[in-house]
């Protein structure tokens, strides 16, 4: 049974005339008439009723009626629905952000336009570190992700785009002597406790901090770790030793804690968006240029 005989019989069922209904369809009405006699051969049912005078729906046919609209409607859904998704207009879209993503304005921006642009997508967003993200979109479980420099090695198969540059901040207890100064040297923190992500978090700033301190001279005493930047700075603020996040945390605001600018010019660190290198569909496709579209028009340097 193929649709075309199904809009052939309904054709028919509502115009309960032949002729009008090949006229319809834009067909002979021998043909048509042959049709339907195949699709009745084909259920083993009788549609209709004729004489020369009338055609009349069986009771079959009105049974059958009911579900042949059905059908040609979820057809016609599912070809509206491909369509839409060849357009990238409705799918599934998953992307990922690091922590400290979403205290940005272009990812805020970007992510409120998209959904009003394309309100059938469904966007899955998923809070990862930097390697993870990498990890996932090498291995296709992640379509895009907003990340950190990772420091390391990277698949091959993941290209980065560069959004916009962070500052590093340093993070203090509101009481440390270096509160007083408006900006610090990495090198002044020789002495320091760090309080930082683990290792094993794959967040990128880590080796970042760390290359940054042997470049000044020492390395740096982790005291404390944490997975997650808002406990990193509570602990800070506990007393447990000093941070360095990108200055887009200045905006998570605890008692007992204050930011300083660093002096060092490398203390900067990127924004970039990950994505799989050479694999375009079109909801990737329109996110990214809504994003291009957003740095372009300089939402990426605000702070």
């Amino acid at each position: 049974m193929e649709l075309r005989h199904l809009r052939y019989f309904v054709a028919v069922a509502e115009e309960l005339h032949f002729t009008r209904a090949a006229e319809r369809l834009h067909i002979g009405q021998p043909p048509l008439s042959q049709q339907i006699q195949a699709l009745e051969t084909e259920l083993g049912a009788q549609l209709f009723e004729r004489s020369k005078r009338w055609v009349r729906l069986t009771e079959a046919g009105r049974l059958f009626l009911d579900d042949a609209r059905r059908i040609l409607a979820l057809a016609e859904q599912a070809a509206v629905t491909a369509r839409r998704a060849q357009r990238g207009e409705a799918g599934v879209l998953r992307i990922g952000f690091t922590f400290s993503t979403p205290l940005t304005p272009l990812f805020a921006s970007v992510i409120k336009r998209y959904r009003q642009q394309f309100p059938l997508v469904s966007l899955t967003l998923h809070e990862m570190a930097t390697l993870p993200q990498i990890d996932a979109i090498a291995q296709r479980t992640l379509d895009l992700g907003f990340v950190r420099p990772p420091e390391v090695e990277i698949p091959a198969a993941v290209e980065l785009a560069t959004l916009r540059q962070d500052p590093l901040v340093l993070v203090l207890p509101g009481d440390h002597p270096l509160a007083a100064r408006e900006a610090v040297a990495i090198r002044e923190l020789a002495g320091e406790a760090f309080v930082m992500y683990p290792k094993s978090a794959g967040a990128g700033i880590s080796p970042q901090i760390i290359r940054l301190c042997r470049a000044a001279g020492f390395v740096p005493h982790v005291a404390q770790e944490a997975g997650e930047a808002s406990t990193i700075i509570g602990l800070v603020a506990a007393g447990c030793g000093i941070s360095l996040l990108p200055a887009s945390f200045q905006r998570i605001r605890m008692d007992g804690v204050c930011y300083r600018a660093i002096s060092d010019p490398a203390a900067s660190t990127s924004l970039l968006l990950a994505r799989l290198r050479g694999h375009s569909t079109p909801l990737i496709d329109a996110f990214f240029a809504l994003v291009n579209e957003a740095v372009g028009a300089g939402e990426a340097a605000r702070d």
